[in-house]
């Protein structure tokens, strides 16, 4: 695709002959508005583009969800899994944001050279990896569907592919591509939030997987459901001590109920957890390469209710207007 009409928007490189027009190639001022608009959310995005890499639209959407994940949360999982993306002549940028499609310092890329389709059915971007591997995503708006459709059909599946063949994080610091289910970066070692820890904090505390994972109204609401069946379970012990009829079944049903809930915590939450998150919430990117002679000191691993008092806190400071 030739770049010759490239030009800058809000420092941005674009190709508005593509970006301002409609499937058919039409220009169309609302569309140049609605994209000028996009184009606003996304400065960050500058440092990950390569030399000469060209944006060609900007449309939102929403990340891969699970069976379970959408049985369990049902349309919530839209705001859940909000997210970006910005189709660009060598790649998609996928960026999972707030839910005010602002950034959280992730993001990840998926080279067209690593597909070995990528579609939009209805409303639905489909990606075939060349490694076997196949992605949903959900909630494309059918105002750029049509767009979208047209230019995925002419974007060549070729050139250089990843190693993993597939999608792949990126750090916000370095912007290099970060290793899957190793979650702290190998190039400048920023680190991420992980499985084991929201694990340990959700069992620990009620609503504990959401605060940790930046979710603070379902952590809220987790939490009071945790500590409702919580003292159903203490009050079933109470019962079984005293002998009183039905005391054990009681007693053995809530647990089972309060230990799903558990579970499904923990579930949702290492879904968040895929989409790396930064220990850090303040991250600036490097302009160079970090020093390699001197490799950062290990500081010892917080403890829970310490990682859980610097997830909420920053949340109330982010929320405070």
């Amino acid at each position: 695709m030739s770049n010759s009409s490239r030009q800058d928007v809000f420092g941005l490189p674009v190709n508005p002959d593509v970006m301002f027009a409609d499937h058919k190639n039409i220009y169309k001022g609302k569309i140049e508005k609605r994209q000028r608009k996009m184009l606003r959310k996304i400065p960050f995005i500058k440092p990950f583009l390569h030399d000469g890499e060209t944006i060609l639209c900007v449309t939102a959407g929403c990340s891969p969800v699970s069976v379970i994940e959408q049985f369990m949360t049902g349309w919530i999982v839209f705001y859940l899994k909000r997210s970006l993306f910005v189709f660009t002549d060598e790649r998609i940028f996928h960026i999972p944001t707030k839910q005010d499609f602002s950034y959280r310092n992730s993001l990840a890329q998926i080279l067209y050279a690593d597909c070995r389709s990528i579609v939009i059915k209805g409303r639905k971007l489909v990606a075939e990896y060349k490694n076997g591997k196949k992605e949903t995503f959900l909630y494309i708006p059918a105002s750029e569907s049509k767009k979208i459709k047209t230019l995925l059909q002419e974007m060549p599946l070729e050139g250089q592919p990843s190693s993993t063949l597939s999608r792949t994080h990126l750090c916000p610091r370095c912007t290099n591509p970060l290793v899957t289910d190793q979650y702290t970066c190998p190039s400048c070692s920023l680190e991420f939030k992980n499985k084991k820890q929201t694990k340990r904090i959700s069992i620990i505390y009620p609503g504990g997987g959401y605060f940790y994972t930046g979710h603070p109204l379902l952590g809220v609401g987790d939490a009071l459901a945790e500590v409702y069946l919580t003292l159903l379970v203490i009050a079933a012990l109470a019962a079984a001590i005293s002998g009183t009829a039905g005391g054990i079944s009681a007693l053995i049903f809530f647990g089972i109920i309060l230990a799903f809930e558990k579970a499904m915590t923990v579930y949702h939450s290492n879904h968040f957890i895929k989409e790396y998150i930064p220990k850090d919430r303040c991250i600036r990117v490097l302009t160079r390469e970090p020093d390699t002679q001197q490799p950062a000191a290990v500081a010892p691993e917080p403890k829970p209710e310490e990682i859980l008092s610097a997830s909420w806190n920053s949340q109330v400071k982010t929320e405070t207007p």
